[in-house]
């Protein structure tokens, strides 16, 4: 079964990348499903940094031209393709797309869709796949996690950060997790981590008062914060990156000559000392996986083995006010995820 080309949707869509008021809500008209693929009504759509970025033209996986932003989202299947016997009108999914996922219905190959739990909620949904693969994949396959290691989490009280020390926790490491403000500490407390860290201005000079030292390092914040989490790495130790907060844009654009110094002034690793020190620095950007199916189904599979508490939702707008989630996003205050609804 497929929509008429006269069925409509209801998407936030930019012209092109470089300012995040461009961002405008518009209707358009839906094209009809293409084999493997299954429509979803949308009920929940993820934040992530990944979408303040690619508005303002921080983000090199941004579409060229027009684009719909937004990577992960929850929903009812709506409509199937005809060989497709999987899913059925009515089934509750969560799913991955790239780019696309702020619109009110989605045509998604059926690849990236995963059965939404039964105990869990639409937003809990939204909240699950970006973050928690994010984790999973700094961890697991760059990380190479083993029991018992100790773990430095930066953002600890975010979306990812908080999925990566549940799974930490879950798998027998020792998780630290950092955060920005005594509020975001107490918040990670009442959730059941004990092992907190208020980043002080001098952060290397704190986690060396306290004699603190690390098997594995995530890192989405960068500057001298990943620097002296580097420094702090014991030998054989791992620094993964994926993502670089400091570059957080303003409210519509990058702060230009801000983000030029940050960028000349940022760390910068020497391999013959790290040879000597046996210490790695690793990144991904996530978004590459979608060309990687197979790999990205079985990655999925594994994470979804380990038994963590649903993703935390602190944050919940409607679909109409999603500059006001953006805003919330970006500002940098969020406890978990931001969701947007309907």
């Amino acid at each position: 079964m497929s929509y008429s080309s006269q069925q409509k949707r209801r998407v936030w869509k930019s012209s092109k990348a470089g300012a995040i008021r461009r961002l405008k809500l518009v209707d358009e008209f839906m094209v009809r499903l293409a084999p493997g693929e299954v429509c979803i009504s949308v009920k929940a759509i993820g934040l992530n940094f990944a979408d303040i970025f690619a508005l303002a033209g921080l983000y090199s996986a941004t579409p060229k031209g027009a684009f719909i932003p937004g990577l992960e989202f929850s929903g009812v299947v709506e409509s199937v393709s005809d060989e497709l016997s999987d899913y059925r009108i009515g089934d509750k999914v969560m799913g991955l797309t790239r780019f696309g996922g702020y619109a009110s219905h989605i045509n998604i190959r059926h690849e990236y869709l995963q059965p939404l739990p039964d105990e869990w909620d639409f937003q809990q949904g939204a909240a699950y796949l970006v973050q928690t693969l994010t984790a999973w994949y700094a961890l697991m396959e760059l990380g190479k996690f083993e029991k018992g290691q100790k773990v430095l989490v930066h953002s600890a009280a975010g979306g990812v950060g908080l999925q990566a020390i549940k799974l930490v926790t879950a798998m027998g490491g020792i998780a630290t997790g950092t955060v920005r403000s005594k509020e975001k500490e107490k918040f990670l407390r009442q959730q059941g981590f004990d092992k907190v860290l208020v980043r002080e201005k001098n952060f290397a000079k704190q986690l060396k008062d306290s004699q603190l030292n690390f098997d594995l390092v995530l890192d989405a914040i960068g500057g001298a914060v990943q620097k002296g989490s580097f420094d702090a790495l014991n030998p054989m130790g791992r620094l993964v990156v994926f993502g670089a907060a400091e570059f957080t844009p303003g409210k519509n654009r990058p702060h230009y000559l801000k983000a030029g110094w940050q960028y000349l002034t940022r760390p910068k690793y020497d391999v013959m000392d790290m040879i000597g020190e046996n210490k790695s620095v690793m990144a991904f950007n996530l978004i590459w996986l979608w060309e990687q199916v197979s790999l990205m189904v079985d990655l999925i599979s594994d994470m979804q083995k380990i038994s963590i508490s649903p993703p935390h939702v602190g944050h919940v707008y409607d679909f109409e006010k999603a500059h006001d989630a953006i805003q919330c996003l970006r500002g940098g205050n969020t406890h978990g995820k931001v969701v947007l609804t309907f």
